[in-house]
């Protein structure tokens, strides 16, 4: 009798357990951030300078205050906001070549140090290890870097409030020409729009970073500068260069409409951006070359 009522008391007991799940991709993305402090120690450290820069050009700024504000509307806008475009136009430069020498050093570097011996001893798959090595350039670094931005141009703002205010002046024109959430949002769309139009880039540099035995930045780039050489040198045109210009640059006309006779510009054409054939050809690009760089990993061992 006992031993079917600890049967019974043991068959309830299993049926409400609930085992934690281990979340293998979570933590793999949590890795890859502990692993690599230059994702976050980069942008903090250009946005330090960024901002030493600015608090010495404040020098002599109450005076240039009053003449900016006597220009019309258009100008005043560009003359006020120019130093916070700059910072944020520094920290994504930042976050893109962070995170392509990161992508460059995702695969190598295990391989290098031979730790993807007990990498590989984990239950974890190579299609999730990858995934989550994608995850810090395509997520991550645009949402540190978002965060670091609003920052830094808070901090700038307030500074030069303070500033204005000792000299008798109104800090309103700061807040007036630089509006804080329409920035932010127009800064975490484009970074998103940077990101996604950047993917096959940094599947690239994952797809060498699993393939190369050295010299990665070598690799990845040298292939592409011969290619373009031997089409000006061969046939005198730059079609495959003009489509690696558009790779790097060509986000810009398709998420935004800029109007410089506008006050409000530039514009967001989501829309535009989201039907451009540019985007959706790189993000199947980027697939590819992940699902190379998967098989990479699971064939390749340490160097």
């Amino acid at each position: 009798m006992n031993s079917e009522s600890n049967i019974a008391s043991s068959g309830v007991s299993d049926a409400g357990y609930r085992p934690a799940t281990t979340q293998p991709f979570y933590w793999s993305v949590w890795r890859e951030v502990w692993e690599n402090r230059s994702i976050y120690v980069a942008p903090i450290l250009v946005a330090v300078v960024v901002l030493f820069g600015f608090l010495v050009s404040t020098i002599g700024l109450p005076e240039r205050r009053r003449q900016v504000l006597l220009l019309d509307p258009v100008k005043t806008r560009a003359a006020i906001e120019a130093p916070y475009d700059m910072a944020a136009i520094m920290l994504i430069l930042t976050a893109f070549v962070v995170g392509v020498f990161y992508c460059l050093d995702a695969l190598y570097g295990e391989r290098r140090d031979r730790s993807i011996l007990f990498w590989k001893s984990l239950p974890v798959s190579d299609r999730t290890t990858l995934l989550s090595k994608a995850t810090i350039p395509l997520v991550v670094l645009p949402l540190l870097t978002f965060a670091i931005v609003v920052a830094t141009q808070l901090l700038m703002m307030l500074w030069t409030s303070v500033l204005l205010i000792s000299h008798g002046m109104s800090p309103a024109s700061t807040w007036t020409y630089v509006p804080v959430f329409r920035n932010s949002f127009v800064l975490l769309y484009g970074l998103a729009a940077i990101a996604l139009w950047h993917a096959p880039i940094y599947g690239w540099a994952l797809l060498i970073s699993g393939w190369a035995r050295r010299a990665t930045f070598l690799c990845a780039i040298l292939p592409f500068f011969a290619i373009a050489s031997f089409e000006k040198i061969t046939f005198g045109t730059s079609h495959f260069a003009s489509m690696l210009k558009d790779r790097l640059m060509g986000f810009a006309p398709t998420a935004f409409a800029f109007n410089m006779h506008s006050v409000n510009r530039p514009q967001l054409t989501p829309f535009t951006y989201l039907s451009s054939p540019g985007l959706w050809l790189g993000l199947i690009v980027a697939a590819a070359f992940l699902v190379v760089a998967i098989r990479l990993r699971r064939y390749r061992g340490p160097l």
